[in-house]
């Protein structure tokens, strides 16, 4: 294979015999790679059912710090020993195909360029790519079974048009940042799910429920009146077994839960005029996976309710309510949006990191969407980055950005979002930092039928105390999504070809692989103000902001954009700059 010839951009030469590449051996900086360097490996030939990719670009990501942390430990790697089965980060990744096994030839093309959705999942076990499965911090490897073979057949994603390397691989952040604000919670009750009604017995108000009763096939009954019962009898499905259950106080929620869904929670959850907050909190940890929390009424809870965050995020727990009485109104798309608000005020908290900055720039280039847009950092210097690339959006699409140092005395941003609404506070916030404190103050700039997004994951059991009445009083939606689809992925694909999304814009600093332990400590540091980009055949490229390759290189700040921004064509003359055959 090695006497073979590829078109390589615009160069022609032979497969390298080795590639370089930065294994990982255990947790910590230090077991990356071999004494602080890069390996070299036998190039790779494919099997019949194998392709072998060039690495043309891999953009490091704040999710490989805690594989750095935890190594072998990490969720998604169970416990593996990395020192003899090791793992390579990289999941944001663009790639060329090289050589195509004989039995994909119908499926892929040389030359053909791919992007990868990294969050794959085999028999709904999660292997990721760059996790699992070692990702792309190498020059060229091999494709199979590991993916091929997957639950979804299109985890690669063919890249049409013109798209360079780095626009490429920066679609799955992108992807993760436009599934926020794609419907991911389940808004009816699940089908053959479980059911508990906890009702308040002295209650005088007749209820309904017009919708979806009929879809549990367990509904399990506490503190319910004769209304309530008849209501389940006449609209539950014919074979849906009806459980009573005795009075559920607060020391006896766990034990039932337990007892009734061997720990799994129940999937939707209704309470009917609760006045406890403690006891609502309770209930909430035994919501199940993608499981809802129902408030059914017209009257506040005594307190604000302790809730887990973390399940929100990566669990996709739902709190919905209604203060009328028919209880299936609290459910659907009209009442929990995921989208922003058009003509809105929308806050973003951390908005000037590098994933916060993507929600920035999409609500900027969002029509009509936001009208206003308030981003808070604790960074002076990456608050003025985002101005530059944020104001000429703004301009062109009629929307004011806003930007708040939270950390300067006397700031107080409930007081910045009141004066800017005329106190009707924001529309949106989305929560860019993992951080519970911020959470919780978070849901005090929100308005009536506002949205409050967990963007950044807490740990599950991290805990935030939160006034749920908004929710079932004035229509709050508190949501928050984890990771991104192969949908989401082709969705960013098509709006940066069509030109209503420039991930280009996200990039911040470009380095050779040699470069690529460098920029994952400058990336924990926060040295750069964005997402570092790394490009693997480039081996001995510097790590560079994009300024200093402007300084450095004038070739290729010529094709640079407005404000030293990375373009598609800088790209193109970088590569023949730096490209080692």
């Amino acid at each position: 294979m090695n006497d073979k010839f590829r078109k390589y951009t615009d160069l022609d030469y032979p497969l390298p015999k080795q590639v370089i590449g930065w294994n990982m051996y255990g947790a910590g900086l230090e077991n990356v790679g071999r004494d602080g360097k890069p390996e070299f490996f036998p190039m790779p030939e494919p099997g019949p059912d194998q392709i072998l990719v060039r690495v043309d670009a891999v953009g490091l990501c704040f999710s490989d710090v805690k594989l750095i942390n935890q190594g072998g430990q990490h969720p998604k790697l169970y416990n593996r020993d990395l020192s003899i089965e090791p793992t390579r980060l990289g999941h944001e990744a663009s790639f060329t195909v090289i050589e195509v096994g004989e039995n994909l030839r119908e499926r892929f093309a040389q030359g053909q360029k791919l992007a990868i959705q990294p969050d794959i999942y085999v028999n709904k076990v999660a292997t990721a790519y760059g996790y699992t499965i070692p990702g792309g911090l190498i020059q060229y490897h091999l494709i199979g079974k590991e993916i091929f073979e997957a639950d979804d057949p299109d985890y690669l994603i063919p890249v049409e048009g013109d798209l360079g390397y780095s626009e490429s691989a920066l679609t799955e952040p992108w992807a993760c940042v436009e599934a926020a604000y794609t419907q991911r919670r389940r808004l009816s009750p699940l089908e053959n799910g479980s059911m508990w009604i906890d009702g308040y017995p002295q209650s005088g108000k007749a209820y309904t429920f017009a919708e979806g009763l009929e879809k549990p096939n367990k509904i399990y009954l506490s503190n319910t009146n004769d209304q309530i019962r008849d209501l389940v009898n006449r609209h539950k499905r014919a074979d849906a077994e009806v459980v009573e259950v005795s009075p559920i106080d607060l020391d006896t929620i766990a034990s039932i839960a337990q007892e009734k869904t061997e720990g799994k929670g129940f999937d939707d959850i209704v309470l009917i005029e609760p006045t406890s907050a403690g006891f609502v909190g309770e209930v909430a940890k035994d919501i199940a996976f993608r499981g809802t929390l129902n408030i059914v009424s017209a009257e506040p809870l005594d307190d604000n309710v302790v809730i887990d965050a973390g399940r929100i995020h990566y669990h996709y727990t739902t709190y919905i309510g209604t203060s009328g009485t028919e209880i299936s109104a609290a459910y659907g798309e009209k009442r929990n949006r995921s989208e922003l608000k058009d003509g809105g005020l929308l806050v973003v908290i951390g908005g000037a990191g590098p994933m916060g900055q993507m929600h920035v720039q999409r609500s900027l280039e969002l029509v009509p969407g936001p009208k206003k847009v308030v981003v808070t950092d604790i960074n002076d210097e990456r608050l003025e980055a985002l101005r530059l690339n944020g104001d000429p959006i703004g301009e062109k699409n009629g929307k004011e950005l806003i930007l708040v140092n939270t950390m300067k005395a006397g700031v107080d941003l409930v007081e910045i979002v009141r004066q800017l609404t005329d106190g009707k506070m924001a529309d949106d916030v989305v929560v860019c930092v993992p951080n519970a404190r911020l959470m919780q103050d978070s849901a005090l700039l929100l308005g009536k039928d506002a949205m409050l997004n967990f963007f950044a994951g807490v740990p599950n059991g991290t805990t935030i105390k939160i006034n749920l009445n908004n929710i079932f009083l004035n229509n709050m939606q508190l949501t928050g999504t984890s990771g991104s689809t192969v949908f989401d992925q082709e969705t960013v694909l098509s709006k940066a070809n069509e030109g209503s999304l420039s991930p280009n814009l996200s990039v911040a600093a470009i380095g050779g692989l040699n470069q690529a332990v460098a920029g994952m400590r400058a990336m924990i540091a926060g040295t750069y103000t964005g997402k570092i980009i790394i490009y693997p055949q480039m081996p001995e490229l510097p790590l560079l902001s994009l300024s200093e390759v402007a300084k450095n290189y004038p070739q290729v700040a010529e094709k640079m954009g407005p404000n030293d921004t990375w373009t598609r064509e800088a790209e193109k003359v970088l590569i023949k700059e730096f490209w080692i055959p």
